[in-house]
C-alpha cells in the first residue's frame, strides 16, 4: 500500500511540476516525512527521485528542439556549483527560517506573475552577453544553492528568472528548467546528499516510476497547451508552494 501511495503522489506531483516548471517537492517531500523518514533522508530520497522527472521531461522536450546548446552549458556552469554548495551545508544548518523566507519569496513570484499579464507570453530574448549575462549567471548560482539545500519550489525560481531576466517565454523556460534543473541540478544535489547522508533505497522504485511518467506527461501537456496555461498553472503552484513553506 505504501508503494502504491508513493507512486500515485509522485505521479501527481511531478506531472504538475513538469507542467509549471517546478514544485514537485510540494507533495512528494512532505509525504516522505509523513511516512516516517527524517528530513535529511527524505530530502536525499526525493532528490534522487526528482532526477527521473528530468529524464521524463527531457525525452519529451528534446523532440521539440527548443534548447540552445550554448545556453544549456551556461546554465549548468553557473548553477551546478551553487547546487553542490547548498547540498553540502543544508544537513548542518537548521532550515526553518530559510524555509519561511523562501516561502514568502515564492508566494511573491506567483503574485508578481499574476499581476504581469503579458509576462512570458512572447519570446523577447535579452541579457545574452556582457554584464547582463553574468548578472543572470549570478542569479542562477544563488538559485542553485537554494535548489541544493531546500527542495520545494526552487525550480519555479529558475523558470521565472529565465522569463524575467533573459526574456524567454514560459514554454521555453519550463523546458530549460525541467531538463537542466530536473536532471542535472537535482542529480548533483542527490549525489552530494547521498554521499553525506542516507537514502531510502527500497522506496525509490515507486518514486522513480511516478517521477519518470509524471515528467513526460507534464511536459507533453505543457507543449500542447502553450504559454497562457503554463503561466496560470505556474502561478497556482507558486502560491501553494509558498503557503506550504510558510506554514511548515
Amino acid at each position: 500500500m505504501d508503494q502504491l501511495v508513493l507512486f500515485a503522489v509522485s505521479l501527481l506531483a511531478n506531472s504538475f511540476s513538469a507542467f509549471a516548471g517546478g514544485g514537485a517537492g510540494l507533495l512528494q517531500l512532505p509525504l516522505l516525512i509523513f511516512l516516517g523518514l527524517p528530513f535529511g533522508i527524505a530530502l536525499a530520497t526525493h532528490k534522487v527521485a526528482s532526477v527521473a522527472l528530468g529524464v521524463g521531461a527531457t525525452v519529451r522536450h528534446l523532440r521539440e528542439g527548443h534548447l540552445q546548446r550554448s545556453f544549456v552549458v551556461f546554465i549548468l556552469a553557473t548553477g551546478l556549483p551553487g547546487v553542490v554548495l547548498g547540498a553540502s551545508v543544508i544537513l548542518q544548518v537548521p532550515g526553518r527560517v530559510a524555509e519561511v523566507a523562501l516561502g514568502v519569496l515564492t508566494l511573491g513570484l506567483g503574485i508578481y506573475s499574476y499581476l504581469r499579464s503579458d509576462l512570458g507570453q512572447e519570446m523577447a530574448l535579452r541579457n545574452q552577453s556582457g554584464a547582463g549575462l553574468w548578472i543572470g549567471g549570478g542569479g542562477l548560482f544563488v538559485i542553485g544553492a537554494l535548489n541544493g539545500s531546500l527542495t520545494s519550489g526552487t525550480g519555479l525560481f529558475v523558470t521565472l528568472w529565465l522569463v524575467r531576466w533573459f526574456g524567454a517565454d514560459y514554454k521555453t523556460a519550463v523546458a530549460y528548467t525541467l531538463v537542466l534543473v530536473g536532471m542535472f541540478w537535482n542529480g548533483a544535489g542527490a549525489l552530494t546528499l547521498g554521499m553525506l547522508g542516507d537514502i531510502r533505497w527500497d522506496w525509490l522504485p515507486a518514486l522513480l516510476a511516478g517521477s519518470l511518467l509524471g515528467g513526460y506527461l507534464g511536459a507533453h501537456l505543457a507543449i500542447r497547451q502553450g504559454n497562457r496555461w503554463i503561466k496560470r498553472v505556474f502561478e497556482v503552484v507558486t502560491v501553494l508552494v509558498g503557503i506550504k513553506l510558510i506554514l511548515g
